[in-house]
């Protein structure tokens, strides 16, 4: 009789065995079709950014605000998904999307062909301006003095790579706040900053600072995802062409960036949908044929 009962047992262990496989196989199906963009957190994207750089990306009352993060909250939004947003370096935001500590970056990051080795971008969403920021009652006055001069800029940039190609030997900090506090304090003679964000800690500083010149990037500005995330880039740019669509990208134009000129061949998104204009700004010459410091 034992090996009846043996037998038994085993049968229906091999029974309980295979209904548990088919239960994981299920739920692992469940789980890929509740969380097709791969996120950390199903449901929410996880945003690496920073927290001083008005008016694009930094920090007001305890929230992470500026330009480029609400205009990703309501990309997010248009795809129905929530976002969570946290603080890091610049000089490190690309390795981290690439490693996935964070789904997307969003820091008014400059497309260029060395950073689509490391990452995958959206389509662009705005233009910008390298900025030169210098102490009040300083000589300087164009980027073509600064040989020989003590210049700062962010690690990482494309400031950075301008300088770095000009052979500037640039003093290097994490954040803009050192920048602007390497100015303050005397210790260099010019920034190289991305212009909005040059310009906004100039009229900041109390005096202390001013933008003594700016140049149009050829280059625009996206959201940064990492190579094998290819749904969520899709849903991304899918989600920007409809908050374009919907005014959403001009209402925030106007709000950060009052009064500045829109180049005449920058096309947001995808580039096939139009946008409401920009009240209160003329348009400037095209990016093609302004001179620019970019690589």
């Amino acid at each position: 009789m034992r090996p009846r009962i043996v037998l038994g047992t085993l049968t229906a262990l091999a029974t309980l065995l295979s209904v548990a496989a088919c239960s994981s196989s299920g739920s692992s199906t469940s789980s890929a079709d509740g969380n097709p963009y791969q996120l950390a957190t199903p449901g929410t994207i996880q945003v690496g950014t920073l927290s001083d750089a008005p008016p694009n990306v930094y920090l007001k009352d305890g929230k992470f605000t500026g330009f480029d993060n609400d205009l990703f909250t309501a990309v997010a939004a248009k795809v129905g998904l929530k976002v969570q947003f946290a603080s890091t370096d610049f000089s490190a935001l690309l390795s981290q999307v690439a490693n996935h500590k964070f789904d997307v970056g969003s820091s008014s990051i400059t497309i260029t062909e060395a950073r689509k080795k490391t990452v995958d971008f959206s389509n662009g969403y705005d233009f910008g301006y390298f900025g030169l920021d210098v102490p009040a009652g300083s000589p300087i006055t164009s980027f073509d003095q600064l040989s020989g001069k003590r210049v700062v800029v962010v690690q990482g940039t494309v400031q950075d790579d301008y300088a770095t190609q000009k052979n500037l030997n640039p003093v290097r900090v994490p954040d803009y706040n050192s920048a602007l506090n390497q100015l303050k304090a005397g210790t260099s003679q010019a920034w190289i900053s991305p212009a909005e964000i040059g310009e906004q800690s100039a009229t900041e500083s109390g005096g202390k600072v001013v933008l003594a010149q700016k140049q149009l990037s050829s280059a625009p500005t996206a959201f940064a995802v990492a190579h094998d995330r290819p749904k969520l880039l899709a849903a991304l740019n899918k989600g920007l062409d409809e908050v374009i669509a919907d005014g959403t990208w001009t209402k925030l134009q106007e709000q950060y960036y009052p009064g500045r000129s829109v180049p005449a061949d920058f096309k947001p998104g995808s580039g096939s949908v139009a946008f409401p204009p920009v009240t209160g700004a003329s348009t400037s010459p095209s990016t093609s044929s302004s001179a620019s410091p970019s690589s």
